[in-house]
């Protein structure tokens, strides 16, 4: 392990407490979410962002920018990828035909992906601090760096970024950054959550600041800012007054959330925990689906619709919704489910004969697509598994829920 990335993973020990830094275990438990493919990368996954069909990872210390197919998301591809020298991608945000990666001590480096097979490097601008994380609106790039705050970079020529503001606070150690018109918005380690105008970016100014909300995950939408929380929840912040940002509501988790995303729900992450969070009320957040892989020690977080994408030490794991009335996945999933409701078994499975008189074989897989047992024509005895959400994958490529009961 790097100085790099050993810095920052001490400094989240520190502030954060110990961490979960095992290897691969199954899957805890689940509510509404499922694991729906874990792709593997080289190395260390540390952001993803999206863009249509790819999802391009910051790839740490092998590969600095990968870019992935998932056009289908039970099956994503290799598309293409591009070294980089100094290789120490911690982030990486997407606008248009670039991507734009926080490189750490190198600062901001721009890729061309117009040909997504053939990413390049095309631009590089230093940043005086450590580049950690990054986010993009209109013409600027922000970037939240480890020991030096915020650097405004213009980008109206991507191949030559040009750093046009910096703002610093005494003892910052920005940690994550996000952007809505004229305000930018960081968590900071040792500071808590700040906003920054930027109406005029070559002399950024805070103008807001609240040091009770939380230092981790970061994403603002709606007038409203989710900022993972030392307390092991997400705080809800209105953004309404950009001078007085108050927290309005909680929502309590059971990991410091590292990474925040938006999309129709709040993604919250945690080294080993996803959670799924309505935001309907911000006042009074609901969690209606989670999600728990020991040790996957994840880094970033993107999501598109029902689909979740987590950057981890372990690769890409594609993560998707659902209601809970059954799976909704693509055509060419690996699971997939019919529209009736569930059925109810307490201690015995039936599985019909099949219509042809042969054998009809089937699996019995748990809620995140795993076979846990082979059944038979007939009875099948499952009061050996736990009571939960289960799935019937016959051969013929038919799925139906079942749920088993005590």
């Amino acid at each position: 392990m790097s100085h790099a990335r050993r810095f920052i993973r001490c400094t989240w020990l520190l502030m954060t407490g110990p961490m979960l830094l095992v290897g691969i275990a199954p899957a805890a438990d689940s509510l509404n979410v499922r694991l729906v493919k874990n792709w593997p990368v080289p190395g260390y996954a540390m952001g993803v962002a999206l863009r249509g069909d790819l999802a391009f990872v910051a790839n740490w210390p092998s590969h600095g920018l990968r870019v992935i197919s998932v056009a289908d998301p039970a099956y994503p591809r290799d598309v293409g990828h591009v070294d980089i020298v100094p290789d120490s991608a911690m982030a990486v945000a997407v606008s248009g035909n670039y991507a734009y990666i926080a490189n750490l001590g190198a600062g901001l480096l721009v890729i061309s992906v117009a040909d997504s097979a053939h990413p390049a490097v095309v631009g590089s601008c230093k940043t005086p601090g450590r580049a950690y994380r990054i986010a993009v609106g209109g013409d600027y790039a922000f970037v939240a760096q480890l020991d030096s705050g915020l650097s405004v970079i213009s980008i109206s020529d991507p191949t030559h970024p040009t750093r046009v503001g910096q703002w610093h606070a005494s003892g910052s150690l920005a940690s994550n950054v996000a952007v809505a018109g004229h305000f930018v918005y960081l968590t900071d380690m040792s500071r808590g959550f700040s906003v920054v105008s930027v109406a005029d970016p070559a002399n950024p100014v805070e103008v807001g600041h609240n040091d009770s909300v939380g230092f981790a995950g970061l994403a603002v939408a709606d007038n409203y800012a989710y900022v993972g929380n030392n307390a092991n929840g997400i705080s809800v912040v209105s953004l309404a007054d950009s001078g007085n940002p108050v927290q309005v509501g909680w929502c309590q988790t059971h990991e410091q959330d590292m990474a925040v995303a938006i999309d129709d729900y709040v993604c919250a992450l945690g080294s080993s925990r996803l959670y799924v969070i309505s935001k309907s009320d911000p006042s009074q957040p609901d969690t209606v689906g989670h999600y728990q892989y020991m040790g996957w020690n994840a880094n970033g977080l993107a999501t598109s619709g029902d689909y979740i994408y987590v950057a981890s030490d372990y690769g890409l794991y594609i993560c998707q919704r659902y209601d809970g009335a059954g799976a909704e996945v693509t055509p060419n999933a690996e699971l997939r489910a019919t529209k009736c409701g569930p059925t109810v078994v307490h201690g015995v499975l039936y599985v019909a004969e099949a219509s042809s008189h042969k054998p009809q074989a089937a699996s019995l897989l748990d809620i995140s697509g795993q076979e846990v047992m082979d059944l038979v024509p007939g009875a099948n005895d499952v009061s050996v598994l736990a009571p939960g959400v289960y799935f019937v994958s016959e051969r013929t490529g038919n799925v139906r829920r079942v749920v088993i009961a005590r």
